[in-house]
């Protein structure tokens, strides 16, 4: 396989150490792109009313995403931040996640599917996991906003009353 990445003057001309090797071989160039310059890397204020925040991990690999969105009064996503602990492929796709949240509406994230983070980052089946959590995320992040916009919506009930 290795033969198969590198071209024969490449081995010639140049060492590649371990990790350089792996990336170069094994991982598509979106992947290596998200993960040596990830779009949206932080926090948003998890307090804030018009902030989701999903939290999830997989036990199996050891890989943690936190992925936040921020929701306009017309419910536009129009930020997202994550903070993911994991391999290249769970950055990328918590990258990747986020790029394509910004600017849709609650139920538009809700349309994007693993399958389709894994097709666009062309992920190995051995790492379809990591866009699976990154589904999950976004997931998690919607409910967390819906939740705290019905609490809120039952606390002016109340006040009312």
């Amino acid at each position: 396989m290795a033969l198969k990445c590198l071209s024969p003057l490449s081995l010639l001309t140049r060492r590649l150490s371990a990790p350089e090797f792996v990336i170069q071989c094994c991982y598509h160039k979106k992947v290596v792109d998200h993960y040596e310059n990830p779009r949206n890397v932080g926090s948003l204020d998890k307090n804030s009313k018009k902030v989701g925040t999903g939290l999830v991990g997989a036990p199996a690999c050891g890989d943690v995403m936190k992925l936040q969105i921020e929701v306009d009064d017309q419910g536009k996503i129009v930020d997202a931040r994550f903070k993911t602990f994991g391999c290249g492929s769970a950055i990328a796709s918590s990258s990747l996640a986020t790029e394509w949240v910004k600017g849709k509406t609650l139920d538009e994230a809700l349309e994007i599917k693993n399958t389709d983070i894994a097709k666009e980052l062309r992920l190995p089946p051995v790492k379809l996991h990591c866009s699976m959590l990154a589904e999950d995320a976004i997931r998690a992040a919607l409910a967390d906003y819906r939740l705290k916009q019905r609490d809120d919506q039952q606390e002016a009930v109340r006040a009312s009353n």
